[in-house]
């Protein structure tokens, strides 16, 4: 379920080239899961921009976004004090009771904020967590200090090898001798598609799409699995590895 809610910037901080950190204050008791999303409304613009949840309380929420287009570069010009129109609490989170003991958590550039809140609760359900993100230059690299102080184990990757280990996040699966009995992974489709290849176990996927409503409504973001069509904004965006065809 989902409700429509004004929530009041507290912040808007640049931590990386192009991305910035915006923390919310207002109702977040929709959002129930890891994993879910806002859908924010914006001047000027018909269409709503999605944007993950990084985290959240009972007073507020964090999203974590990129300026990528004209209306994420209006986001980025906004300042505390300035109000923002959302449906929040969408589509469907990562489901943590499928992982026993031992997690992998896997994120590339800005598919990774979502798995911040997912491992702070895998965390607190007393699982071991083990965390690879993926960049592509260590001038890019975000929020590795706060997924150690959460108590995970991190595990950096960077493209040019600039920092932590060179290549993509399936080098560090190849590389590091990670014990795992399910993984979460959130990132760009060929990042998905490749940890679905090399991965041992079962696992969930968080998938971005373009979106026209953002609540199931217009189809837009339809796409097959092997159990029928499903939808990436109300069915997903998370989807089970199983399910997916690629």
């Amino acid at each position: 379920m989902y409700k429509h809610a004004i929530y009041t910037i507290k912040s808007n901080e640049k931590i990386a080239p192009d991305v910035f950190r915006m923390t919310l204050t207002g109702d977040t008791q929709y959002i129930i899961r890891p994993g879910q999303f806002i859908n924010i409304k914006l001047d000027s613009f018909y269409l709503r921009r999605p944007i993950s949840v990084c985290d959240y309380g009972k007073d507020g929420l964090t999203v974590i976004y990129k300026t990528v287009g004209s209306g994420t570069h209006q986001l980025g010009k906004m300042s505390a004090g300035q109000t923002l129109d959302c449906l929040t609490g969408l589509g469907n989170g990562f489901d943590t009771s499928k992982c026993l003991k031992d997690a992998l958590v896997i994120g590339g550039g800005v598919g990774i904020p979502p798995l911040y809140k997912l491992s702070k609760e895998l965390i607190a359900q007393g699982k071991n967590v083990s965390v690879v993100l993926g960049f592509n230059t260590a001038q890019e690299i975000f929020y590795k200090k706060e997924f150690e102080d959460l108590g995970a184990r991190v595990y950096l990757c960077t493209v040019d090898g600039s920092a932590g280990i060179k290549g993509f996040v399936t080098d560090a699966l190849k590389e590091e001798n990670i014990d795992y009995d399910y993984f979460f992974s959130c990132g760009p489709e060929p990042m998905l598609k490749a940890v679905c290849n090399s991965t041992k176990t079962s696992g969930q996927l968080s998938f971005e799409s373009r979106m026209g409503c953002g609540f199931g409504a217009c189809l837009a973001c339809s796409c097959k699995t092997k159990y029928g069509n499903k939808r990436i904004c109300k069915d997903g965006p998370v989807l089970e590895k199983e399910e997916i065809i690629w």
